[in-house]
């Protein structure tokens, strides 16, 4: 299984994030192709080779080419993406960057999700920046992806607000629960479209997992700051064994005051907003109440949405929370041709399958076999060993 890794030493953009998987093996052809699929132009795709503290790197640049372009909400941008004829991986990881972008942007300028704004030359580039990182981590074919921690920066830096300090507001928010490392000097070290690339696509933060590199893509920043390169190094490699590890949150809440009705709508949203599981259990609460234990396991940066979730979803007037370490399998997720029709699966290390529950199931109501039959037939007929 394919692995990045986003060494941010000196922080992390949009751009840099393209002109760095530009130098890791994507054909600059194939960029231009899947973003010609979204229904927008007017711009123009610079790459060129340039060098930073004696270190060659790769820079990657968004024009305008002389049209105005539209007033751009995320609701309509979501819409154009999920509209355009790109490949459903690119669409996945193109809405999610996009997604935990515009949350923090909401949250920052008090507005709805949907009406939250993206300045015209601002829009161009964060759609470029985030599809364009998109084509090109399913391009390189990543299972997974980890990074180290970000440099806070200081100063100010010039925005259509006007000044702000630096990390700007959005930026900030996108950076917590990611670890901070040690000052590098002034300057806006992490941008907003680098900062939600990072916070929707890191599995954990830190030093880089168990792998063997492969690969090194240096992604040059528009600016030359005196104190180091302004680079991110990007690390392609193999997972060296079956396992990864990594830190993750428990969030934990018990209840004792609530329609049991509504506990399935409260894991529909929070499954639908990047937990990684759910789970209730049965347990006994004082006044010897009959209650139920939620639980969550989910990357760090997610504590707040979630919480927030729990809080208006649920009964729940306060919830605990504490990082774990979990251990799991490398797995990746294809489309098999059995005798039943095409079905997804989960393919495990070692050749051992998982059918994928919600093909399974389809195929049973379609076909009137009981589901633990298409189950044995699925994995009989794509067991890899």
């Amino acid at each position: 299984m394919k692995i990045l890794y986003f060494d941010c030493f000196a922080g992390i953009a949009g751009d840099m994030t393209v002109a760095a998987l530009l130098e890791l093996g994507l054909p600059m052809a194939i960029l231009r192709e899947g973003l010609a699929a979204l229904p927008f132009s007017g711009y123009a795709l610079e790459s060129s080779k340039v060098e930073r503290h004696g270190i060659a790197g790769t820079s990657f640049r968004v024009t305008l080419a002389g049209e105005d372009q539209p007033h751009r909400h995320y609701g309509g941008i979501k819409a154009l993406i999920e509209a355009a004829p790109l490949k459903e991986r690119v669409k996945e990881i193109s809405l999610k960057i996009f997604r935990r972008l515009a949350e923090a942007e909401a949250t920052v300028h008090g507005v709805e999700l949907e009406r939250v704004h993206f300045h015209e030359v601002g829009a161009v580039d964060s759609i470029v920046d985030i599809v364009g990182t998109a084509i090109g981590l399913d391009y390189l074919d990543i299972g997974r992806v980890y990074a180290s921690g970000l440099p806070y920066g200081r100063g100010f830096v010039q925005t259509e607000h006007g000044r702000l300090p630096v990390p700007a507001p959005a930026t900030a928010l996108l950076m917590q629960w990611i670890p901070l490392t040690g000052d590098i000097g002034e300057g806006e070290r992490v941008t907003p479209t680098g900062a939600a690339i990072i916070a929707a696509l890191a599995e954990s933060f830190g030093p880089p997992p168990a792998m063997v590199p492969d690969r090194i893509g240096y992604g040059a920043g528009a600016k030359d700051f005196p104190e180091l390169p302004n680079l991110l190094r990007l690390v392609l490699g193999d997972a060296t064994n079956q396992a990864t590890s990594e830190e993750v949150l428990v969030i934990e809440t018990q209840v004792d005051d609530m329609n049991p009705e509504l506990l399935g709508f409260l894991m529909e949203r929070l499954l639908g907003a990047g937990a990684l599981d759910v789970g209730f259990s049965a347990l006994q609460m004082k006044k010897n109440r009959p209650g139920t234990l939620v639980s969550v396991i989910a990357q760090s940066a997610d504590l707040d949405r979630l919480s927030g979730i729990i809080f208006a979803e649920s009964t729940a007037i306060g919830l605990r929370y504490h990082p774990v370490r979990r251990v799991t399998l490398a797995r990746r997720v294809e489309e098999r041709v059995t005798s039943l029709g095409p079905v997804r699966v989960k393919l495990l290390e070692g050749g051992r399958v998982a059918p994928e529950f919600e093909a399974c199931r389809g195929i049973a109501l379609a076909s009137g076999l009981p589901l633990i039959e298409v189950y044995r037939t699925v994995e009989r007929e794509t067991w890899q060993g």
